[in-house]
């Protein structure tokens, strides 16, 4: 798959798009992120290590803990793709509104 495939995939689960939601704050260990889930510590990594493959977030360990925090060039890559179906749509709008 390429990047923005990954991406996309990622995106494409509500957990996920929660955990990103979380992250948006500021970084945070796996057992912050896992604490208001209803599943257990293994089934958030499993959606952690998507969204990491898709490059939407990065980990580092810090003594006992690994901390997760958003990588945002990934998000400057879906901006970019999405930039170009927003200019479409302006346009067809501005003629539309003309």
């Amino acid at each position: 798959m390429n990047s923005l495939d990954n991406i996309f995939h990622a995106l494409s689960d509500a957990t996920r798009r929660e955990i990103l939601a979380m992250l948006i704050d500021g970084e945070k260990s796996i057992n912050e992120i896992a604490k208001p889930f209803a599943m257990s510590l293994p089934a958030v990594s499993k959606h952690i290590k998507v969204l990491e493959n898709a490059g939407l977030i990065s980990r580092r360990k810090d003594r006992q803990s690994r901390l997760c925090n958003l990588h945002y060039s990934s998000f400057v890559e879906i901006d970019q793709y999405l930039a170009q179906f927003r200019r479409a749509w302006l346009k067809r709008h501005e003629r539309i509104s003309q």
